[in-house]
């Protein structure tokens, strides 16, 4: 037995100290595009995403009309893998088929489109089944994979991404996860991970903590990998990009997970709330809701992510509802605003220089209680009443 001498630590145990804001720094010169796949270090990957945003891979997330919409928005969807093989390579088919030109709620930034000018999306991919699912999905045009586990740090992993290396090399890129430690980094980036997942344990929807005892909080996770993966970099000349999966509460912890060097964020519940995911939207008393479950919980029956022999013995996720929040390009908008924002604030107008530059500081418990607004909001009621 070994015991790390330090305190497992979340994304809200830490604040950012503002940079100097230079004239170059304006909403206009931000940047907020980060590589998805694995590069050699100076020079440009081979899929980029303009909002570092992508969809957890998940049923009542990642329908083929969300990935639609994420990727308008600059960002990328990764269609659930718990499904019949053909039933996921046709969700793939019919967002590469979709006219890239035609908007919903049409931003400002190029959407994430591959050199036919096709909308790109993602698929999600499991270490039983791979030797079929992958060439199914790449006939169908999926434009990148991803290994689908709770737990990334086994030999199963290596043995799927030895075999799409051997099978397509470049021509297939797969990310692999989730991780929580340095080791479990190096260990897949060896293995020819396009990029690796970080995080167990701390998604809204998950109890993996609770019925096995293993992960780790958030911010301790990604400060350790993001070391290993500098210096990975450092030493083999390839950089390969990290994924922030859970422990996002709100659009700050997002901030704060690109600032301590997460190149993009999956995200599931954020998903979950908006029109175009695929649950059911529901109202209870005056409030709206979307379903939303864990891929863990025994509505989801998705053994093959956690390897219990076929069948759900015991349940990792839980079954509930989120408040709905309206459309995906007006949240995202919003997302993207308040990020360009920060890192204004940081004194940053790119990705690499906030990973590079941003400061941080460790939050005390009574500092945490100032985070935010002690005030009685005011109701509508007392303004209709004055």
């Amino acid at each position: 037995m070994k015991i790390l001498p330090e305190i497992s630590r979340t994304l809200s145990e830490y604040l950012l100290i503002p940079g100097l804001t230079t004239e170059d720094c304006t909403p206009d010169n931000v940047d907020l595009g980060a590589p998805l796949v694995r590069h050699r270090v100076g020079e440009e990957p081979g899929i980029r995403i303009a909002t570092p945003l992508v969809s957890a891979i998940m049923q009542a997330v990642s329908s083929p009309t969300l990935a639609v919409a994420l990727a308008q928005a600059g960002g990328l969807s990764f269609i659930h893998q718990n499904q019949l093989i053909e039933d996921q390579a046709a969700d793939v088919l019919a967002v590469k088929r979709h006219e890239a030109g035609v908007r919903t709620g049409e931003t400002d930034h190029r959407a994430t489109v591959d050199g036919e000018k096709r909308l790109r999306v993602g698929a999600g991919i499991n270490s039983r089944d791979f030797k079929d699912r992958i060439p199914a999905l790449k006939e169908a045009g999926a434009d990148v994979l991803c290994l689908d586990s709770s737990d990334g740090y086994s030999v199963h992993q290596a043995r799927t991404l030895e075999f799409a290396r051997e099978e397509y090399g470049d021509d297939v890129f797969v990310g692999a996860g989730n991780v929580v430690d340095g080791r479990a980094f190096r260990y897949l980036a060896d293995a020819g991970a396009a990029f690796v997942k970080v995080g167990i344990g701390g998604g809204a929807i998950c109890t993996t903590r609770a019925q096995k005892g293993i992960g780790r909080g958030q911010a301790s996770a990604l400060i350790d990998v993001v070391q290993a993966r500098d210096a990975h970099a450092q030493e083999t000349g390839v950089y390969v990009p990290l994924c922030c999966d859970g422990g996002l509460l709100n659009d700050s912890h997002m901030a704060m997970a690109l600032a301590m060097g997460a190149d993009f964020i999956m995200l599931g519940r954020y998903f979950a709330r908006l029109d175009e995911s695929p649950s059911r939207k529901l109202q209870i008393g005056d409030q709206w809701y979307k379903e939303y479950w864990g891929e863990g919980s025994r509505r989801a029956q998705n053994a093959a992510r956690y390897g219990q022999r076929g069948r759900m013995v015991f349940e990792e996720g839980v079954d509930g509802y989120v408040p709905y929040a309206g459309s995906l390009s007006d949240n995202v908008e919003r997302t993207r605003a308040k990020l360009t924002s920060t890192m204004i604030s940081c004194g940053s107008t790119n990705l690499r220089d906030f990973h590079r530059d941003a400061l941080l500081v460790p939050v005390s418990a009574e500092s945490f209680k100032q985070t935010g607004a002690e005030v009685q909001l005011r109701h509508p009621a007392l303004d209709s009443a004055e």
